[in-house]
């Protein structure tokens, strides 16, 4: 599998997003209840809603955040020629958790580095390389 970043905006087309998350300077991932591994919130983008709506309620649902900051990092792509997904990344600074809603998630936790038993790692230290470059 491949992972490819480009520029926020620049594939015009999506199916997920992606939001890489700071929690009191550290980061804040998701646990799904049916895995052991750590993953960044994010899901599909549901007709008619935006990516950054789409970030928006998956940032709660995944993590309980009410109050933060998002925004665009950029686009990615990955898979094979055969299977493939693409998305929109996005940075979110979490200023207050609360209780984590009623999901497929079952803890949240903050980590001072990016843990190896992640739930996509061909993807998702890629993506943080990204945010590590560009901050």
């Amino acid at each position: 599998m491949t992972c490819r970043t480009y520029e926020a905006g620049s594939l015009k087309e999506y199916k997920y997003v992606v939001i890489l998350s700071e929690y009191q300077g550290k980061i804040l991932l998701s646990r799904h209840k049916n895995r052991t591994t750590w993953e960044t919130q994010g899901g599909h983008i549901e007709p008619g809603e935006t990516p950054m709506e789409a970030a928006r309620r998956e940032l709660f649902e995944e993590s309980g955040a009410v109050e933060f900051e998002i925004e665009p990092l950029c686009d990615y792509w990955a898979g094979t020629p055969e299977d493939w997904a693409n998305g929109m990344v996005f940075r979110a600074v979490i200023k207050k958790l609360g209780p984590l809603p009623e999901s497929e998630m079952a803890q949240v936790q903050t980590f001072d580095h990016l843990p190896s038993n992640v739930t996509y790692p061909a993807i998702t230290p890629v993506l943080f390389a990204y945010l590590q470059e560009h901050q």
